[in-house]
């Protein structure tokens, strides 16, 4: 990891941004430690989690209780997006009910749905082929990372449901495949009018994976 320091800004109050050696649920921790103490900073209650199985949001709901970063848990509107029914195999859910049960018992609002960025065109490409917006939008997002593709998706679906406010900077927590590497404070607007999303800062993600030796230009294996 390196960065100047992990809480947001550095000693001329400048912001930092912590960047991480490669993707991956290692950095769980210390995204964590970072989105709560940059949104303790900056005044930011709604915090927006990817998490499936519902390990990340308890990571995230555990440095609330123990304040870290100078969390204000009693405040704070923390809401788990969680992969949609049937991502992995027809009528499955990825998270336990248990678990569901809960993280909605420590105070989590969860949100289950149709992903943004796929929907109705993923059927379409896996039919027929070819790429449409939905994809090529997510794709853009992926030159800066999957975690940051995912926190950018999940805070428009949260912001959709109504489960976050309209107008106001969230932080929003994503990863890549498991656990989370990217922490981003973003103004999300609505998927109907989603290129008035803004990504305001981010405030800790990884760097791009180094190329296996040899790698010619085609998609890694």
């Amino acid at each position: 990891m390196t960065a100047a320091d992990a809480g947001g800004q550095d000693r001329a109050g400048r912001r930092v941004t912590t960047y991480f050696e490669r993707p991956g649920p290692e950095n769980t921790s210390a995204v964590v430690e970072a989105a709560l103490a940059r949104a303790a900073e900056i005044g930011l209650d709604d915090i927006v989690v990817a998490s499936n199985t519902g390990t990340t949001a308890r990571a995230l709901l555990a440095g609330l209780r123990d304040g870290r970063g100078g969390a204000r848990p009693a405040r704070t509107n923390l809401v788990v997006v969680t992969h949609h029914v049937g991502f992995r195999s027809p009528g499955e859910d990825e998270m336990d009910p248990a678990v569901r049960e809960e993280l909605v018992g420590a105070g989590a609002r969860l949100l289950t749905t149709t992903h943004l960025f796929g929907g109705v065109e993923r059927a379409v490409t896996n039919q027929f082929g070819g790429l449409y917006p939905g994809a090529l939008v997510a794709w853009t997002l992926r030159l800066f990372g999957e975690g940051l593709k995912v926190a950018v998706e999940i805070a428009v679906m949260a912001l959709d449901a109504g489960l976050v406010p309209y107008g106001r900077d969230i932080l929003a927590i994503g990863g890549s495949g498991r656990g989370a590497d990217t922490a981003v404070v973003v103004r999300p607007s609505h998927a109907k009018t989603f290129f008035e999303t803004r990504v305001v800062e981010i405030v800790c993600r990884p760097l791009p994976e180094r190329r296996p030796e040899g790698w010619s230009g085609g998609p890694a294996g």
